[in-house]
């Protein structure tokens, strides 16, 4: 957090033009060369750098084998940088210290004198190769995230960003590199790394500081007017994690403290109704600490997403059960959406908007046929006709059943496909009741839209022959009828429990799924 610089990141032009002026002038940056053999015994003798060899190859390859990080005949301002880096950045992060420990004794013995120490031969190379197979490792998982395993085991199955990190080796080993540019470039990452001294404090000495008891977890109802002894408590709360700006210890629900508790509310995903009901104690009752490593964790996700956002995005956060258009970063829509059950889970990924279906028929998944539809015909043999629904193929014992298209329709009026092998889109419901509730996981794992018909008059914008006459009549006509777009817009399903949104303002989301708790386990092992 402490190694940002208050002043304006060079551009990456400008970083490029300086680089070139110190490595491709007549002048050796180092006067020591090594040998290629000496980089195949360095990688011989410590395996667990392997995984790095190309990089590292590749860097001495682009330098003509000249060392990076000593400048005549001892350690650079570069490598000071380096090895401090190493201890600050994301301190409050897991993995915070990375370096090994055959650099660490390496470096130890540097540093019995004040820097700049000389270096024999032998000595000097080593701690060269030591110092580069290090930052390679280093800067892998601070700027491309420390779980390194497959994401699909996490059930994120949105690829990978991939980063190149010889630029920055090069920069840093200069001496000349502005960091904040490496970073992952989501402006979520940077916001939430913003939170971290703040939540950090609160975890190891405000929070303990107030000792509160856990609040009780059962339904107060307290609403404006009310009186009670846990309202002081929340009081000290609310002001400690910023919502309440001045400390009082009231027991009376005033008007002073409404502001504050639908403030919570809002930034915690409950109705802003202003009344203090389970989910507030719920969510008041976690700890700093906890907050602190949902944060952590997030930002291990961001470090995940493409570095380049598409300048037009649908983009579904299932934790927050919202769906958000984009339009070049600026939000231009946002809906409430049902998402999956803890058991039938929404799936994240990636992949693009290709068609809009109004009156949509819908074709029974074979789970939900063997463990609702053919249930429900046992008990009342008339459900099909009374659902609207016919069979269209399969067998005796694994009938086929389809919806057809009308209000009762599972799939409602409209539905958009991005074709995937989840067998996941975006649809209308009947049952709108469930967009009233703060939890919306309740469906077989399609997302389910509050207003599906604004997206489709949104994804036809620039269509001159789907009118809005046109589109309703197309949604009642019980014809179900594909309409394939001209312009394909990304679509991402991600999972993301905490973030700052556009009034500056920290949220945090509750783990449906459990992908936090799974993602914690590796990272603070």
């Amino acid at each position: 957090v402490g190694c940002l610089p208050s002043e304006q990141p060079p551009t990456l032009a400008e970083e490029a033009l300086h680089l070139a002026e110190v490595f491709e002038t007549g002048e050796h940056y180092s006067r020591r060369i090594m040998d290629a053999s000496e980089l195949t015994a360095f990688f011989a003798r410590y395996p667990d750098y392997h995984a790095d060899s190309a990089q590292v190859r590749a860097f001495y390859d682009r330098r003509a084998m000249q060392f990076a990080w000593f400048v005549d005949d001892s350690l650079s301002t570069g490598a000071e940088a380096f090895v401090a880096l190493s201890g600050v950045a994301d301190s409050m992060a897991p993995g915070a210290g990375l370096l090994g420990p055959h650099l660490r004794s390496l470096l130890g013995g540097t540093q019995e004198a004040a820097w700049p120490v000389a270096l024999s031969d032998s000595a000097a190379t080593h701690l060269e190769l030591h110092l580069t197979a290090e930052f390679f490792r280093f800067a892998a998982r601070q700027y491309g995230g420390h779980f390194t395993r497959d994401l699909r085991e996490l059930g994120w199955f949105i690829p990978r960003s991939k980063k190149d990190f010889s630029r920055l080796a090069d920069s840093l080993a200069a001496g000349t590199m502005n960091l904040a540019a490496y970073e992952p470039l989501h402006p979520q990452y940077r916001r939430l790394k913003a939170e971290l001294p703040r939540y950090h404090d609160l975890a190891t000495m405000a929070w303990p500081a107030l000792a509160l008891p856990p609040l009780p977890a059962r339904r107060l109802g307290l609403a404006a007017g009310d009186s009670a002894a846990v309202i002081a408590e929340i009081r000290r709360r609310l002001h400690a994690l910023g919502d309440l700006e001045l400390p009082d210890s009231s027991m009376v629900y005033d008007s002073a403290l409404a502001v504050p508790v639908r403030r919570f509310q809002a930034r915690h995903g409950l109705s802003d109704d202003g009344v203090i009901g389970a989910g507030f104690i719920r969510a008041i009752n976690v700890t700093p600490a906890e907050r602190l490593r949902t944060i952590l964790v997030n930002m291990e996700r961001l470090r995940w997403v493409p570095d380049e956002q598409p300048a037009n995005l649908l983009l579904v956060n299932i934790p927050e059960f919202r769906l958000h258009v984009y339009e070049a970063d600026t939000l231009v829509m946002s809906m409430r959406a049902v998402v999956g059950t803890a058991v039938n889970r929404t799936v994240v990924f990636s992949d693009t908007v290709s068609t809009v279906v109004f009156s949509p028929t819908w074709t029974v998944p074979p789970g939900i046929a063997s463990d609702e539809i053919i249930p429900a015909i046992q008990k009342d043999p008339d459900y099909l006709r009374k659902e609207n629904m016919e069979i269209i193929g399969g067998t005796a014992e694994r009938p086929v059943f389809r919806q057809r298209p009308g209000p009762n329709n599972a799939l409602g009026r409209v539905k958009f496909l991005f074709p995937n092998s989840y067998h996941i889109y975006m649809h209308d419901t009947p049952a709108r009741s469930l967009f009233a509730r703060d939890q919306r996981a309740f469906s077989h794992g399609c997302i389910r839209l509050a207003e599906p018909r604004a997206l489709a008059e949104y994804l036809l914008r620039n269509d001159s022959t789907w009118t809005p006459e046109r589109m309703t009549e197309a949604m009642l006509s019980g014809k179900e009828t594909y309409v394939q777009l001209r312009e394909r817009p990304p679509v991402m399903l991600v999972y993301f429990t905490a973030w700052v949104d556009g009034d500056g303002l920290l949220n945090f989301r509750e783990d449906v799924y459990g992908h936090d708790r799974k993602l914690a386990a590796e990272l603070f092992r």
